[in-house]
């Protein structure tokens, strides 16, 4: 083996101990709180997860499903029913179950996400992303595919949706209670 390979091979290694110093400084620093916003580094690696949680292909995959008002309107009620307890009927994830979520589960409006394929989000939602608090539905693929298309509607999604969904959302509160 010659000085150079040696040299660089010393140097991999001494940067990999650093790197596992430092997780074993962050982690008994700063624990394993969910509560904690995530670090800038945290964010980057958390959206490079959720990018690579998609398999090879699933980029390509366009959605077969048209984008009719009835569509919208069916992935509206199923997102209300499903989704928004974590990521809020508007898509911004503010809401008491996801502030409590670590990754927390991301704003669907922001550009990272309506930035994904539709391919990349039908199979988020059909398989989760593992090591958060994204579930893997499983479902339909057709229901899955209108929940894209709702996914990008959420950029201009009405105040009377809105109230729609709030009605969906007392729906399930109450499916639970006895009468």
């Amino acid at each position: 083996m010659s000085l150079r390979l040696k040299v660089v091979a010393l140097a991999i290694v001494a940067l990999c101990l650093a790197a596992g110093l430092w997780v074993y400084w962050f982690v008994t620093a700063h624990g394993f709180s969910a509560r904690e916003k995530p670090s800038a580094l945290e964010a980057v690696l958390a959206r490079h997860a959720r990018r690579i949680a998609s398999p090879p292909g699933a980029r390509e995959l366009k959605n077969p499903v048209s984008p009719t008002p009835l569509a919208i309107a069916e992935a509206r009620d199923h997102f209300a029913d499903h989704c928004a307890i974590c990521h809020a009927n508007d898509g911004s994830g503010r809401t008491q179950i996801n502030a409590g979520l670590y990754p927390p589960a991301p704003d669907l409006k922001a550009a990272e996400t309506q930035g994904l394929a539709d391919g990349e989000l039908f199979y988020i939602v059909r398989n989760g992303i593992r090591f958060t608090g994204m579930p893997g539905w499983g479902g339909e693929d057709e229901e899955n595919w209108k929940l894209v298309h709702f996914i990008r509607h959420l950029m201009k999604i009405t105040p009377k949706e809105l109230e729609l969904m709030k009605e969906v959302n007392r729906l399930e509160l109450h499916a639970g209670e006895s009468h």
